[in-house]
């Protein structure tokens, strides 16, 4: 079994932002995959089902971003999982963009090198959703804000497609995934 986690921050308050990139991209997985995400722990939200051939428990932390590594080691420890995968916004690339990663450093994303923290290893997967950078707004502020007009298109979009990319990657793997989406 599988656990994705979807990196965002709780509450209606942060619910539209580009930090919550994550959780969007849960809920678009859950709603493709046919799997409800409202059952609660302390420190994250879950559902539980299958993606394509593959069994899943996709979580979404209640620990806000900084503290993510809390709830992906509960969750890794509660259940008997294969391997892990994050999906998370990342500010160095241009909004709308996808990419795979198998493993890495956290690239200065606070949630990223929480988990890798909590869990002792960089080796997790994650799926990089791009959410840009303002020249204008410091980052600590700009990923706390919704997205304009113009950038709420090509998001949905992106989050379509990081959806697809946590399907392909669960199924056909890393590697295959990343041909597909590298190119894109």
């Amino acid at each position: 079994m599988w656990l994705v986690a979807g990196l965002g921050n709780p509450g209606d308050d942060y619910a539209k932002t580009r930090h919550n990139i994550g959780f969007m991209v849960i809920d678009a997985v859950a709603a493709r995959s046919s799997i409800t995400v409202k059952q609660k722990t302390a420190n994250y939200i879950f559902g539980r089902g299958f993606i394509g051939e593959q069994e899943a428990i996709l979580i979404k932390p209640l620990t806000f971003m900084n503290r993510s590594g809390i709830a992906v080691k509960d969750a890794a420890k509660r259940y008997d999982t294969d391997g892990i995968l994050v999906v998370h916004d990342d500010i160095d690339l241009p909004a709308g963009v996808v990419r795979i990663r198998k493993s890495g450093s956290s690239g200065g994303h606070n949630g990223i090198e929480s988990i890798i923290n909590a869990l002792g290893t960089r080796d997790f997967i994650r799926v990089k959703v791009g959410i840009g950078r303002s020249d204008r707004i410091p980052p600590e502020q700009y990923v706390l804000r919704p997205f304009n007009r113009q950038e709420l298109e090509v998001m949905e979009e992106a989050v379509e497609k990081a959806a697809e990319a946590v399907t392909v990657v669960l199924n056909k793997g890393v590697s295959y995934a990343q041909n597909i989406f590298h190119r894109q």
